[in-house]
């Protein structure tokens, strides 16, 4: 048999499998020859080979008899690591499919369907200030790969705070440390499609093994599965699998588990069991930390440009939005200045970055003001847009929904909308109250000011 034969076959499978299955399983497959019955093919991975040979050497092996060559079995082999062919599926009608469990496969990210981790977000490059500190530790401690006292681990947070570094941290820890271990980092997204893969294609018994099957799984953005429900079963199910094993959870969001809108209440319940922890937004302190360190790289790559002494400071001041606009904006920065061929000066920053400023000065969003004064009055920020309404909880609220009012353009049904679902009449009333009281509250009245500087800085 020759590769045009097998190039023939390959076209019929296309057809009969489908374009996306085929590029995934069929295309990698390089024909390594036909001897004694047996057709002999090089795979990537042993895991790849595994899983062809389970579920497509039927139709493989069926196409090559159809097209004259009579074949009775298929081995696949990764021909860098073993010379010693995989176990075999034979045509036999009466034999059945080799059924090698895939935890005796993984052993890298190459092997398992995750996404690729980036080799920047390292613990080593993850700048360490007040907001963040707590979850880096937490993140420390699950990448030791020892036992934890928490599982999950529930990472949450706005855009651009860490999470996903965080999450990539752990992973590139683990690998480093204790290679053997199955880790599994994936989006939400990625977890959704693989499993209305496995449904289309009747292999859901396949998914379920191969995510029952890691030593730790990490789920980023999970809110992205709320309102589908058919996902959050399966979530539920393979999220319990683990936990039963002792197996590592980690999983990040936008917000905190109860704070996601349609997500199911036993799975909201599930990832609270855990550890919850709140990455805030950075501080100036923080902000000035990343840009120096950004800063140092920078000099390396653009040997000779200088940066003036204040330009970082005046940065990290101005420019509060989230961390992935403050790296951008001095990425940008060096690019302009190398181009250019000047000093980075401030005059020259305002010059090279006055889009991002303009944007960064008129934006406050009702979340920054929600944990502003969260922390300024020191409850949760759950209980700030929660059902409570003692008194301790129920008047730091209004000040949020009067500051909401005051500092954004956002309508009052879509400040209701953000604290809990309330009606606009009620975040009418919140707003009225304090304008009553701080005429005659002058403890409030301090307050007020105190937070509106510290917003609007």
């Amino acid at each position: 048999m020759t590769n045009e034969a097998w190039g023939k076959v390959r076209e019929t499978l296309a057809k009969r499998i489908g374009k996306n299955n085929y590029t995934s399983w069929i295309e990698p497959l390089r024909w390594a020859g036909l001897t004694d019955g047996v057709a002999r093919f090089e795979v990537p991975t042993t895991f790849f080979g595994d899983w062809v040979s389970r579920n497509y050497s039927d139709h493989i092996l069926g196409l090559l008899n159809a097209e004259g060559h009579p074949v009775g079995r298929a081995e696949f082999f990764v021909p860098a690591n073993s010379p010693a062919p995989m176990p075999t599926h034979t045509a036999l009608a009466a034999d059945k499919p080799s059924r090698v469990k895939p935890s005796a496969r993984y052993r890298s990210d190459d092997d398992l369907p995750g996404a690729t981790l980036d080799a920047r977000f390292t613990f080593d490059s993850f700048v360490v200030g007040k907001p963040n500190e707590l979850a880096h530790a937490a993140a420390r401690r699950v990448a030791e790969g020892g036992p934890v006292t928490f599982n999950p681990l529930f990472l949450y947070g706005g855009v651009g705070l860490g999470k996903t570094h965080l999450m990539h941290a752990i992973a590139h820890e683990l690998q480093a440390r204790q290679p053997q271990l199955r880790v599994l980092y994936l989006s939400a997204e990625q977890f959704m499609y693989r499993f209305v893969q496995a449904l289309r294609d009747k292999q859901i018994m396949d998914f379920k093994e191969l995510f029952r099957s890691v030593d730790v799984l990490m789920v980023d953005d999970v809110q992205f599965i709320a309102g589908k429900d058919s996902t959050q079963e399966e979530f539920f199910h393979t999220f319990n699998a683990l936990i039963d094993q002792n197996k590592q959870i980690v999983i990040s969001a936008d917000r905190a588990p109860g704070e996601i809108k349609d997500l199911e209440d036993r799975i909201k319940s599930r990832l609270q069991c855990g550890l919850v922890v709140d990455l805030h937004p950075t501080d100036y302190e923080l902000r000035l930390g990343i840009l120096q360190q950004k800063a140092e790289y920078y000099r390396q790559q653009y040997k000779g440009l200088a940066i003036s002494t204040g330009v970082l400071e005046f940065l990290a001041h101005r420019i509060t939005t989230n961390v992935r606009v403050l790296e951008g904006a001095l990425t940008r920065l060096f690019a302009f200045a190398s181009l250019v061929g000047r000093e980075i000066t401030l005059e020259l920053a305002q010059d090279c970055l006055a889009d991002i400023l303009r944007a960064s000065d008129r934006k406050l969003t009702i979340e920054e003001i929600q944990r502003k004064v969260a922390e300024h009055y020191n409850i949760r920020l759950s209980d700030m847009i929660g059902p409570k309404r003692l008194r301790n909880i129920a008047r730091p609220r209004q000040v949020a929904m009067y500051f909401a009012k005051q500092l954004t353009s956002r309508s009052l049904p879509e400040i209701g909308r953000r604290f809990g679902g309330r009606d606009h009449t009620t975040i009418m009333h919140g707003v009225r109250k304090i304008e009553e009281l701080m005429t005659t509250d002058s403890q409030l009245s301090d307050d007020l000011q105190l937070l509106r500087r510290q917003l609007q800085t």
